[in-house]
């Protein structure tokens, strides 16, 4: 397959090997593409117009690699919904780090691909329909100008799945900057051994924030540059009625992407306290409401892994509230440009919200045909 385009410099494995198993996808026997997203492809400097239809499916389902690919698991831990525990890619395998024609370094990633060392007991296969979901959804967000990772295939593999019933089995694979998360940083933590933290820091500005590696207090800056993407990226979702669901630490990309597509969902009846995941309908921990305060309480958690490099503790609760003002500034900012307004009023939008979720507004549709008023005149404002 190496006449495709793939251009392998896999970085990530100069790393020490306890944040990783290198292994290979498991064989399947029939696979068969389903869809290719040829302008992510054409983006990714690679061209499939000389390769069949059979062999993109072989491929693309793990069967045949790239002889410069080696294939890996990644290892990290994480809080899922608030509680400590050891992870990993349980049903995920890298192919490595593709190099664009324009210099650019993207993680290839498989997912359904088979078990791994960190499967606890799973089979580590996908079925059809949420693989075809997290493509669809993922190119929805890369089309709001959301940063998400992205999609590039999906493969029926020919065997069936078990999940409460017999489905068709598939693979996806997955685009992204990088698969570090904050749980990776919190996997170095266990490890009590600055040094390890030190290289998967340093590795981490590197390839994501080079503009900070000859600072001083390289941790410092790193932590301010996530705290702004993750910012950003969460008044991303919360323009567009956007509701994760499942925004566990290790689920929390350290270079700003929207990552793993499960119990998503959009707002339609305006309620701040929704979640489209089932398993939080009790503690409603990852509701639409909640979600700036958790992705504080993510950076408060990577604060914590990072800080036996931060000689003066007593900086990192200045860094805790520059992110809270940060969130703050970033909610108000997207008020302000959804309304038209001048200047954040908080009446007015506090108002607005209680209004809408009286009503059970639908949001999209209601920004939307606020969109298309025009302005009026003021004597349509003259009380009659």
């Amino acid at each position: 397959m190496t006449g495709a385009g793939f251009k392998f410099d896999n970085t990530y494995l100069q790393l020490s090997e306890i944040f990783y198993t290198k292994i290979l996808p498991a064989p399947v026997p029939k696979p068969e593409l389903v869809i290719l997203n040829a302008p992510l492809a054409t983006e990714l400097g690679l061209d499939f117009s000389n390769t069949s239809l059979d062999k993109q499916a072989e491929l693309f389902s793990g069967n045949q690699m790239p002889e410069t690919a080696e294939p890996f698991a990644q290892a990290y831990a994480g809080h899922q919904f608030g509680h400590f525990t050891m992870l990993g890619d349980g049903r995920a395998i890298a192919w490595g780090e593709h190099i664009t024609p324009t210099d650019q370094r993207f993680d290839l990633q498989f997912k359904g691909s088979g078990p791994t060392p960190y499967s606890r007991g799973g089979d580590g296969r996908a079925t059809l329909g949420p693989m075809l979901r997290e493509y669809i959804i993922s190119e929805a967000m890369q089309a709001l100008n959301i940063p998400t990772t992205r999609s590039l295939a999906v493969v029926n593999h020919g065997e069936q799945v078990y999940r409460d019933t017999s489905l068709p089995g598939a693979i996806l694979t997955r685009v992204a900057r990088s698969h570090i998360r904050v749980g990776t940083f919190q996997f170095a933590a266990l490890k009590e051994d600055k040094e390890t933290i030190q290289a998967l820091l340093d590795y981490t500005i590197k390839r994501h924030y080079p503009e900070i590696k000859e600072e001083q207090n390289k941790a410092l800056f790193l932590l301010k540059a996530v705290i702004e993407n993750q910012a950003e990226l969460v008044t991303h979702w919360m323009r567009v009625g956007f509701i994760h669901g499942v925004m566990n630490t290790d689920n929390m990309s350290i270079h700003g992407l929207t990552i793993d597509y499960g119990p998503y969902g959009w707002i339609e009846d305006f309620d701040p306290n929704w979640t489209p995941n089932t398993t939080d309908a009790n503690t409603l921990r990852y509701r639409f409401g909640h979600q700036p305060r958790i992705v504080l309480w993510n950076i408060a958690r990577l604060l914590e892994a990072i800080s036996p490099l931060v000689e003066n503790r007593s900086i990192l609760q200045e860094k805790i509230n520059s992110a809270q003002d940060k969130m703050a500034h970033s909610h108000e900012k997207m008020w302000v440009n959804k309304l038209g307004l001048k200047q954040y009023d908080e009446e007015l939008i506090q108002q607005l919200v209680e209004l809408m979720y009286h009503d059970k507004v639908d949001m999209t549709m209601f920004f939307r045909l606020l969109s298309s008023l025009s302005k009026p005149e003021l004597h349509q404002l003259e009380p009659a």
